[in-house]
């Protein structure tokens, strides 16, 4: 009988094991390995068989009386520019790096969770992008805080490296391919070949900017004063960075600095132009200065296979043809800009994995 009863036990016992080890391959690291694209303007995750589960703005609102986080994300981001005093609604990172380490941490272990929807017996391996030109302290920021938010490991990559990889470029072939991401807070610039970066620059100049442009612009050619979020529509819907064959218009509402009333204006999309003349025209001279560094081989293979933008920058009419007027080379898009910097990171972490499981 005890004998019988032990078989039973066995057989029910090993029928279950199969469940309790943990496979090797896809289907038991879907949920362990994530990319995270953590950009100034938008947290973007990638989980490993699934793609990007989550796409938010990168903005806290938390009661400053209490230290309580308020919204996180969109919630957050409606909140900009709207809040009684003791309600701030901050951006924790600036110009691609950490500037409040506290509230990064804290939202990088909501949005993890909520891109897993449920509590893992095992914490993930996460691989997290950084602008090419970071420090070695604003890098340790970084893995300190994914460690802090729950990752088992922390890898960091390349901004320009996620980027050529999310855009669909094999970066192991010996050939020059040029990637221009622009994201919210930095503009990164890279010459890449057998997958790694041969020239690179960064520069605070990107998105965010063009926002702060054409509030500057209103302020000084309308008199007229907007918001943050309201400069980012004009740039969304009307802005332009090269002289269009038709113009649109937008009615844009801010207070008239003069009189000091709500007031509502025209405006055209000539007038952006106008607006983000300067800053675009940095970060073109950033890509003039990339290609003067460039060896003349791999000069020679990007005059033939042209410049890929990346980051929601590149979203901004007009930016491949002024590249290219300034130029002479072929530019182009790629095809998903917002999320090719997620994808890259996430296929980094799927490469890494696949390395794990062969050994």
């Amino acid at each position: 009988m005890i004998l019988l009863e032990y078989r039973i036990h066995f057989r029910i016992k090993n029928r279950n094991l199969p469940i309790l080890i943990r496979k090797k391959g896809a289907a038991a690291m879907q949920y362990t390995d994530i990319g995270i694209d953590l950009g100034t303007a938008s947290i973007l995750v990638y989980i490993r068989g699934k793609g990007v589960v989550l796409k938010e703005p990168s903005v806290v609102a938390f009661d400053r009386d209490t230290d309580k986080i308020k919204a996180i994300g969109e919630d957050a981001r409606l909140m900009l520019g709207r809040t009684p005093g003791n309600i701030v609604a901050v951006r924790p990172l600036r110009q691609g790096v950490i500037s409040d380490y506290k509230v990064t941490e804290q939202m990088m272990k909501h949005f993890i969770q909520k891109a897993l929807g449920r509590k893992t017996f095992r914490k993930p391996i996460i691989a997290v992008c950084v602008p090419s030109g970071v420090t070695e302290v604003e890098k340790k920021a970084v893995e300190d805080a994914t460690y802090q938010a729950g990752a088992r490991d922390v890898k960091i990559i390349e901004e320009p490296i996620a980027a050529a990889i999310g855009a669909g470029i094999d970066i192991a072939k010996p050939c020059g391919n040029m990637i221009v991401d622009i994201g919210g807070g930095t503009s990164d610039i890279a010459v890449i070949s057998l997958g790694g970066t041969v020239v690179s620059a960064s520069i605070k100049i990107a998105g965010d900017d063009f926002d702060e442009a054409i509030v500057r612009y209103m302020r000084k050619k309308h008199n007229l004063l907007i918001g943050e979020r309201t400069a980012e529509d004009i740039k969304i819907k009307i802005g332009s960075a090269f002289k269009r064959a038709e113009t649109d218009y937008m009615d844009v509402r801010g207070r008239n600095l003069v009189t000091g009333l709500p007031k509502t204006i025209r405006v055209s999309s000539e007038e952006t132009e106008e607006a983000l003349r300067e800053t675009t025209a940095q970060i073109i001279d950033t890509i003039h200065s990339v290609l003067e560094k460039t060896p003349p081989e791999l000069a020679a293979d990007i005059a033939d296979r042209g410049i890929v933008l990346t980051g929601g920058g590149s979203l901004l009419r007009g930016l491949e043809d002024l590249i290219e007027s300034r130029t002479g080379i072929n530019t182009m898009t790629a095809e998903d800009p917002m999320t090719a910097v997620a994808i890259g990171t996430g296929k980094y972490v799927e490469f890494l994995a696949g390395a794990r499981d062969e050994i």
